[in-house]
């Protein structure tokens, strides 16, 4: 019982103290959720929190392993024109061609999220419940990831170009703005994904192309707003924050003509998809007998370790917010 209490306090700590910040994961993997069938759906929607709050631990592990950070992003211009054809989409393949250390240097993203997948098809055979939610759980992550242009780019935060921010504005603060009251992420059910990896490379090379329209929107807005009217200090969690304002956020939502819910909803159908594939290659065993058993005094170890990484420790590896 003193356990529970434990993890219970835990993921309340999370939640409240960090939860701002990681809005968009939460809500891609809430919503994934009722995108699946029955089968899966018994066993899913009682641990939707779960996999909403633990949808941002592979974040927060940036700043407990260098290893991490590479899995988030892969700067697919480095690879020369799209379709980046230099680049062999097979792991095996692409370390014999570019070496392991380059391919980790430019990130690995579409191929962590194979071997993510791969570990959930397995915890889905082997019916262990608390493997197939934190899988799903940091698969729906990656997957998400992928989806956002600026994870595609060598630009990933707009250095390069004296956008510094962009990333976050894109990804946290025009969801967080918009999603709740704006956007419809009511999706129909997902679809068995045949070929996985082509969907993976397909959705990276589909933000890839986007990232230069994600920059140049915005040095062109940057020209129609005076300086003053860019930045406000406006209420965040009951505290007055700098932060992008909300008519600058709006204005380039416009001008985006909706790219960044649309990317929301591919990342909401991609999740339920490899969620299900997972499922369906592991057999569709019955999920309906599973439950969560309390967790370990390691478990408890492991959670307090990450949280206290976040909150104490620098990022390890490139930052992008």
């Amino acid at each position: 019982m003193l356990r529970f209490y434990i993890l219970a306090y835990l993921l309340c700590l999370s939640y409240y103290a960090h939860a701002w910040g990681f809005f968009g994961h939460q809500k891609i993997n809430y919503h994934a959720v009722f995108l699946l069938p029955p089968d899966m759906l018994v066993f899913f929607k009682p641990h939707i929190d779960f996999l909403s709050v633990h949808a941002v631990d592979p974040d927060k592990r940036r700043y407990l392993l260098e290893q991490e950070g590479p899995r988030h992003y892969i700067d697919l211009d480095h690879y020369g024109p799209a379709p980046y054809l230099s680049l062999p989409r097979d792991w095996k393949t692409a370390v014999a061609a570019c070496s392991e250390d380059s391919l980790t240097r430019y990130g690995i993203a579409p191929w962590w999220i194979q071997v993510m997948l791969e570990r959930l098809t397995r915890a889905f055979m082997a019916k262990d419940q608390d493997k197939i939610l934190q899988y799903a759980a940091e698969l729906g992550h990656y997957v998400a990831d992928i989806h956002v242009p600026l994870h595609a780019s060598s630009n990933h935060n707009g250095q390069l170009t004296g956008q510094h921010g962009i990333h976050g504005f894109w990804e946290s603060r025009v969801p967080e703005l918009l999603a709740d009251t704006e956007w419809d992420l009511l999706i129909g059910q997902a679809p068995y994904c045949k070929d996985p990896l082509g969907m993976i490379w397909s959705r990276a090379i589909q933000s890839a192309a986007a990232a230069d329209t994600v920059l140049h929107t915005e040095k062109i807005l940057r020209k129609q707003f005076s300086s003053d009217q860019v930045f406000a200090y406006e209420e965040r969690k009951g505290q007055l924050t700098r932060q992008f304002s909300s008519a600058y956020t709006l204005a380039y939502d416009q001008l985006l003509n909706g790219m960044v819910e649309r990317r929301m909803r591919a990342s909401i159908e991609a999740v339920a998809s490899l969620w299900l594939t997972a499922w369906v290659n592991a057999g569709q065993p019955s999920l309906a007998s599973l439950s969560r058993q309390p967790y370990s005094a390691q478990d408890i170890v492991s959670l307090q370790q990450l949280e206290e990484a976040y909150k104490n420790n620098p990022i390890k590896g490139r930052e992008h917010d």
